[in-house]
């Protein structure tokens, strides 16, 4: 054998050995084995309370979740070449949560989105919620799960890791009747899918609603604007609401109105339109009533895509409605992880869940639960590019 083809050989058999060893730095780094969830502290409450970061990784996902109010501090996947960014809206420090957070990634209840005047009625007994949105009770009042801190149980399996959360709302917490216990468990896949499951039980009849409120960004938290995203969803109804932002009871056919996302497109095509719910909202806030219903086990609903950075996200649920939020109340004054500022439209939520206001809704799918029964419910979000 000559020489230069001895060398071509050396050259390639290194390139070889090279390349398989990136595979395997790629494979390690993906999550393609078992990697215990890193526990660090992240701060302390004004009462000494200590607050935890967990930071997980697997599938190529990247994520950091804080014991204060479940929240997903940071999510970080891949773009088509393989960059790395975070996509999910939050803050550096504790005390921003307390203090200043729109739900930044936080768990959500005992109910997510809106009750009228903060008042139900249940079983014959009124209950008075306090109101932390205009005349209404927003996510669970002014001190609902995203403000409580939940004890964490990380776990890693030979196909998953993740974190069980905990927590027990006591009988009367923000006005909501019984003892309510709950777990929400954080799981990320091989395929670096990112799984929700929420279970809860009650010792008296109590409403539920649970969610997770992810601000999410493809291009990177701190990019700048959504509204190039393209988003489909699969609804062809949705729930008007009244100026509140209480829907009216009825849901209407988005077909012919910029609530129309069956064949998706560009968040703001039709955003800026002089449609009454736009005003009403300030642009997108509303339940799209998902053609699937209620089912049994995970369906997927929506794809949001990234064109810049090719990065997508699909979430399947077992939810009949999904909130879409295009981030239409971030107003410049919020400073996020990256050091930049958060304006209107710099991130959008798609908060799978029951209707709101459904306890005053008798037509909408119910979120009673009573003693003796489970509340279960399950979101996947699974990233491409």
């Amino acid at each position: 054998m000559d020489t230069s083809r001895r060398t071509i050989l050396t050259a390639a058999g290194a390139a070889g050995l090279a390349a398989a060893t990136a595979t395997t730095a790629r494979a390690a780094e993906s999550g393609n084995r078992t990697v215990k969830p890193k526990k660090e502290l992240f701060g302390r409450l004004a009462d000494g309370t200590k607050v935890y970061a967990y930071s997980l990784a697997r599938g190529g996902t990247r994520m950091r979740v804080l014991s204060y109010g479940g929240i997903v501090q940071s999510l970080e996947i891949p773009d088509r070449h393989g960059r790395r960014r975070n996509v999910s809206l939050g803050f550096d420090d504790l005390a921003d949560y307390v203090s200043s957070s729109p739900y930044f990634g936080a768990l959500i209840g005992r109910f997510g989105n809106r009750i009228a005047r903060g008042r139900f009625t249940l079983d014959g007994k009124t209950y008075q919620l306090p109101v932390n949105d205009g005349e209404n009770s927003l996510h669970g009042g002014n001190e609902g799960f995203d403000k409580r801190v939940w004890d964490v149980e990380p776990f890693n399996g030979s196909q998953s890791v993740g974190l069980r959360l905990h927590y027990t709302s006591p009988d009367g917490e923000m006005g909501y009747p019984g003892t309510l216990r709950v777990r929400v468990t954080y799981t990320l896949n091989d395929r670096g899918d990112w799984r929700v499951d929420y279970e809860a039980t009650t010792d008296r009849a109590t409403v539920v609603n649970l969610t997770s409120h992810v601000y999410w960004n493809l291009a990177g938290e701190g990019s700048g604007s959504v509204y190039d995203h393209e988003l489909s969803v699969a609804a062809s109804r949705y729930t008007p609401v009244d100026s509140g932002l209480i829907p009216t009871g009825r849901t209407a056919e988005v077909a012919g109105t910029p609530f129309d996302f069956r064949g998706g497109k560009r968040i703001g095509k039709d955003i800026r339109a002089g449609h009454q719910q736009l005003l009403y909202g300030k642009g997108f806030d509303h339940n799209w009533v998902l053609d699937k219903g209620v089912t049994s086990q995970p369906r997927h609903v929506a794809t949001l895509r990234d064109p810049s950075s090719g990065r997508t996200l699909k979430v399947s649920t077992t939810e009949p409605g999904l909130q879409f939020y295009s981030g239409n109340f971030l107003d410049g004054t919020l400073v996020g992880t990256s050091g930049r500022t958060y304006r209107q439209g710099d991130a959008l939520c798609l908060e799978t869940q029951h209707y709101p206001d459904s306890p005053n809704q008798p037509s909408f799918p119910s979120t009673v639960l009573r003693p003796g029964r489970t509340y279960r419910s399950t979101t996947v979000h699974s990233f491409g590019a």
